[in-house]
């Protein structure tokens, strides 16, 4: 099972916008990219006239959405490749209760990655996130 809808980072704008804005960090398996949403609300204002700024994202108001970036660099096979978003997006899925709001998170993968398993995901996702400091309670 795959991430909650409202955590999904679904379209090409905001992955764009999290590759351009986003800071990252990166290991040998993972390269995380973090883009923090607004604190204000602007959710009365239509989509079209709500600010968004150069370092904030256009998830402002709403819960954190995680987007996984795995090239066929990594691994040509399908199957191999969708089993690794897979384990990302259960790492995730434990991981929801305690991240901050209003982020989106993009996880690029490296080609190393082919030889890791869950709980190696779980601990370097949690690492990662640890030092963006996002993670509440931990």
């Amino acid at each position: 099972m795959g991430l909650p809808k409202q955590n999904r980072l679904k379209h090409r704008k905001d992955f764009s916008a999290v590759y351009q804005r986003g800071t990252r960090i990166k290991t040998k398996h993972l390269s995380l990219r973090i883009l923090r949403g607004s604190p204000k609300k602007t959710l009365d204002l239509p989509l079209s006239a709500r600010p968004v700024s150069s370092t904030q994202s256009a998830n402002a108001g709403s819960s954190t959405r995680v987007g996984i970036s795995i090239s066929l660099k990594v691994d040509k096979r399908s199957v191999v490749r969708n089993r690794i978003r897979r384990q990302i997006q259960a790492a995730f899925r434990q991981l929801l209760p305690v991240l901050a709001k209003n982020l989106d998170i993009l996880v690029v993968v490296h080609p190393p990655a082919i030889q890791c398993g869950y709980l190696q995901f779980l601990q370097e996702l949690k690492q990662l996130l640890a030092d963006f400091e996002v993670l509440n309670g931990d």
